[in-house]
């Protein structure tokens, strides 16, 4: 016979399970964040890094030093991070993002507009002692960056691996982790280590020349890394250890020579682990490099339970942008082969290009989390990054599911195979 302690035991237990439904099995339940939430729901992306408001300065005449000068100046929400997260969601994904902001103006501005977006801002620190990160852009007429002045000492300040550890739950179960370089070393380390041990793939965006020499603590986690030429000297520069690279003067190469004189840094990229390095090129739209690549060439998920515009958005480009269109470039996985490919950048109409490089990682980025593989992605990519020249703001107040696929497919099609043999 049972005791009365064991008879009170059980009664106990019975009362928190749920009641059993027909045909079906208990929902098993873990800790996301310090919230319950049920296995088969679909695990977000995981975005780290900095949220910042934009200062853009756009003067109407030639300034002149020492005087003001007539001009426009907009606030703009930004932040590479918090960009890429906005884009992505705008695309069907649903990122969660640990970032930190202060209880001042500029955080008002940015947590507003993340809550009406409807994502969760479970991930970002606020605190009374945390000034905002602010970046104040000069623009010229043509909307390209003159000058710049950053004030983001909080992200690395407050970002701390101790903000980053209690959320090791969604890190663990995203289909993808993205790190952007504004994280101090330590919280780079620990958001790409906590990944890692899940097998979770890593998208290192290097934000600026500086701090993409960050990459050198963390390239063994890294898995997509998205530099500028620029960025990609600096980076290939750090993993050397010597000055080997230099800046190459952006004259009027063909594709083909440009990739040549670029091929010997990227090759570092990929030989200290890089799985694929993604050349943001501008104007000239992205090279798409790899050590080695399987057919798909996927980071993501396989098959996916996505709903809405994502759902629709990896129907059509799948039907339009059929994976097999490049099988004759495949070759097995691993080993010491060098494949590259270059997809061209649409013509736009710009108003600003502030937003463009953020927009085309966050394109990428929601597509492979809707299941498409890396290079149906890339074109997604790319045409995000058009509507995101042609507006006023960052991110697009909203994208086009046509126009997006439509453009995609254009670049798909386009797309060109540079490179594609044995290193020796």
């Amino acid at each position: 016979m049972e005791s009365s302690v064991n008879r009170r035991l059980n009664a106990v237990s019975r009362h928190f399970l749920q009641p059993s439904e027909p045909n079906s099995q208990l929902h098993q339940v873990f800790l996301r964040g310090g919230q319950l939430q049920k296995q088969e729901e679909e695990a977000e992306p995981v975005i780290v890094g900095g949220m910042v408001l934009d200062i853009h300065a756009t003067p109407s005449v030639p300034a002149n030093p020492g005087t003001t000068t007539p001009g426009k100046v907009h606030y703009v929400l930004g932040g590479v991070a918090r960009n890429v997260a906005e884009c992505m969601s705008k695309l069907g994904a649903k990122p969660y993002m640990i970032s930190a902001v202060g209880l001042d103006m500029a955080g008002n501005l940015l947590l507003e507009h993340w809550k009406s977006t409807g994502l969760s801002t479970e991930g970002i620190r606020r605190q009374q002692d945390i000034n905002t990160a602010v970046v104040c852009n000069i623009l010229d007429a043509n909307g390209e960056l003159a000058a710049a002045v950053a004030s983001v000492e909080a992200i690395e300040k407050f970002l701390t691996p101790e903000w980053i550890h209690p959320f090791k739950c969604n890190i663990s179960s995203a289909p993808v982790l993205m790190v952007d370089a504004n994280l101090n070393p330590l919280a780079l380390e620990a958001s790409c280590r906590m990944a890692a041990e899940s097998n979770v793939p890593v998208w290192f965006e290097p934000v600026s020349v500086t701090k993409s020499r960050r990459i050198a603590s963390v390239v063994k986690y890294i898995t997509v890394a998205s530099p500028n030429e620029d960025e990609l000297v600096a980076m290939a520069n750090a993993l050397s250890g010597e000055n080997t690279f230099h800046p190459i003067s952006r004259e009027k190469y063909s594709m083909e020579t440009l990739f040549q004189m670029l091929k010997p840094a990227i090759w570092v990229l990929l030989e200290k682990g890089v799985k694929i390095v993604v050349v943001t090129l501008g104007p000239d739209g992205v090279f798409l490099c790899s050590k080695g690549r399987s057919k798909s060439m996927r980071i993501g998920p396989e098959r996916t339970k996505t709903y809405g515009f994502s759902r629709m958005l990896y129907e059509i480009v799948t039907s339009s942008c059929p994976s097999s269109s490049y099988s004759g470039a495949t070759q097995p996985e691993g080993g010491s082969q060098f494949f590259a490919m270059h997809f061209p950048a649409l013509p736009a109409s710009v108003v600003r290009l502030t937003g463009a490089g953020d927009c085309l990682v966050g394109g990428t980025l929601a597509s492979i989390c809707a299941g498409l593989d890396f290079m149906q992605s890339v074109a997604v990519g790319i045409a995000a990054a058009k509507a995101a020249v042609e507006a006023e703001t960052n991110v697009p107040s909203e994208f086009s599911l046509t126009t997006i696929a439509d453009d995609a497919k254009t670049v798909y099609v386009a797309a060109k195979v540079l490179f594609h043999q044995s290193m020796l």
